[in-house]
């Protein structure tokens, strides 16, 4: 599934991106299956709408507008990859991190400039940044303003590919084509196993694995696996 957010102040993260990624959201957990999230437009979402933000208070900082809805993202029951063309910042870098991989092209551009701004990066950067790059280069892109260009995301894997903006799309649908290859119950729970808190494990793998080992799908892929391993002899 592609999700497009639309196309207006570079994709600003306002009230009516968060509520069109509230419905995407709601359709993917009734139907499970790979998010493409992509810009509209030679950006993918360059923060969140500066107007808008401006007028909020203390009330609106305590509803987590935005660290709501990018939490209900990076818990979508399967894995959600971001395709990132030119500016990602602010809450857009924030958007990005809630993905599970982020395919950016040479125009990439990621980080958190909110401190520059008066506040913080508080919907996921400030916690999550950290688990993806380290902690030093996660400080100097919230506490100096460092923006990263594609070739250095990509070097400390904030992205895993960088490609040309007309192969973007094709690249994610590859990535989705190598997912959806995987038996999706197996796929979806190594994700919620994987972000599963440290005290869980590891009780909530053999709870996941006894699941796995009573399913049609694992019989079926095994036999085929050792039908394959006959056929050639080994």
């Amino acid at each position: 599934m592609a999700t497009q957010p639309p196309a207006q102040a570079r994709n600003a993260i306002d009230q009516e991106m968060v509520a069109a990624l509230h419905d995407a959201c709601a359709d993917v957990e009734q139907d499970p299956r790979v998010v493409l999230l992509i810009g509209e437009g030679p950006a993918f979402a360059a923060g969140a709408d500066i107007a808008q933000l401006r007028d909020r208070r203390r009330d609106d900082a305590l509803r987590g507008i935005n660290s709501g809805i990018f939490d209900r993202i990076h818990r979508l029951p399967m894995p959600t990859v971001a395709l990132v063309d030119g500016y990602a910042l602010g809450g857009g870098a924030e958007l990005a991190y809630a993905c599970d991989f982020r395919i950016g092209t040479p125009r990439t551009r990621i980080g958190n400039p909110e401190t520059g701004l008066g506040i913080l990066a508080a919907a996921g950067a400030a916690w999550r940044l950290a688990e993806l790059v380290g902690e030093p280069l996660a400080k100097e892109i919230l506490l100096a303003g460092r923006v990263l260009t594609a070739d250095e995301a990509r070097a400390v894997r904030l992205l895993n590919d960088v490609v040309e903006p007309e192969e973007l799309p094709a690249a994610g649908h590859r990535l989705a084509d190598r997912i959806t290859a995987q038996a999706p119950l197996a796929t979806r729970l190594t994700k919620a196993v994987f972000h599963a808190p440290r005290d869980a494990h590891p009780f909530i793998d053999d709870l996941a694995q006894a699941v796995l080992f009573e399913t049609a799908d694992k019989h079926t892929r095994m036999t085929a696996f050792l039908d394959r391993r006959k056929a050639n002899g080994s």
